[in-house]
């Protein structure tokens, strides 16, 4: 195995399109680092960016957004008050990967590129309207989170590519969101259904909204006729339940030892209601 620590995300992207074996990167290393030591995968070139400036950085952005490092770990999103304070739903999600310990290396970007339907940082992304920035041989791009999964365990990343931040537009004024997931036990379980709602009030109507759902599909859904069914009403209880049909309607999940079709398909409903509800409880200014 070649080990390698580029100084930039250029120079890995280099590294990484001219290796022809197993390529894997290193930030976090929660999943890497279990896959090494349980033989499953041995690479050919582990590239580790985590000497790479800015990595570990969380920092606005011009337009009032937020960029936020490929090695900053879950610990770190929930200390910051500011980040927290703004995109709670986003932030929340990361925290229910894995133990403390785990929190202390996880991070948002190995969860995404991870490629679990059940990834539980990734609905609030998607429903944050997050957008990722991905470097390549050929320079940079940026691309929605949304499509950066394929696929159980597959990315939309060309060879060569690999992201170099995670980027959260601004919030705004009267918006709030919320990420929820069902699990059999208490903690330190895998989503067997996720949802994530965003929205933004105009006094007590809601305006916009963006619902994604996890674990209900081969990769977490954004789901339009949701977010519609919200749009220019008061979340009364049509509404929500409108929005829980229309959640339902979208998922086409699996049946195995940790829920059926019709229990992931119901409970993506129940979620979407009381995502929706804290959501815009946050967006009324209750940040609890």
């Amino acid at each position: 195995m070649r080990y390698h620590t580029p100084s930039t995300f250029r120079d890995a992207a280099q590294i990484a399109a001219g290796a022809s074996g197993v390529t894997r990167f290193l930030a976090g290393g929660t999943d890497v680092l279990v896959q090494l030591r349980a033989g499953a995968v041995i690479p050919d070139d582990l590239i580790d960016l985590k000497k790479i400036a800015g990595v570990y950085d969380i920092a606005r952005t011009g337009d009032g957004g937020w960029r936020i490092g490929i090695a900053v770990p879950g610990i770190a999103l929930g200390a910051h008050e500011a980040l927290r304070a703004e995109w709670p739903g986003v932030v929340e999600g990361m925290e229910l990967v894995g133990s403390t310990q785990v929190q202390g290396r996880a991070t948002l970007t190995g969860n995404l590129c991870n490629g679990s339907p059940a990834a539980d940082s990734v609905p609030g992304l998607v429903a944050a309207g997050a957008s990722v920035e991905v470097t390549g041989p050929d320079g940079q791009r940026t691309v929605a989170v949304q499509d950066i999964p394929s696929g159980p365990g597959k990315t939309s990343l060309k060879p060569g590519e690999l992201i170099s931040a995670i980027l959260l537009p601004a919030r705004g004024d009267h918006a709030g969101d919320a990420y929820l997931r069902f699990i059999p036990r208490s903690e330190m379980d895998i989503a067997v259904v996720g949802c994530a709602v965003s929205l933004r009030l105009d006094g007590d109507t809601v305006t916009e909204a963006r619902v994604a759902l996890g674990a209900v599909a081969p990769v977490v859904k954004l789901v339009p006729a949701a977010a519609q069914a919200i749009v220019g009403t008061a979340l009364d209880d049509a509404a929500l339940d409108k929005l829980a049909a229309a959640a339902s309607a979208a998922c086409a999940p699996i049946d195995d030892k940790r829920g059926t079709i019709a229990f992931r398909t119901e409970v993506a409903g129940v979620l979407a209601k009381r995502a929706a509800k804290i959501a815009y409880s946050r967006a009324k200014g209750d940040r609890a």
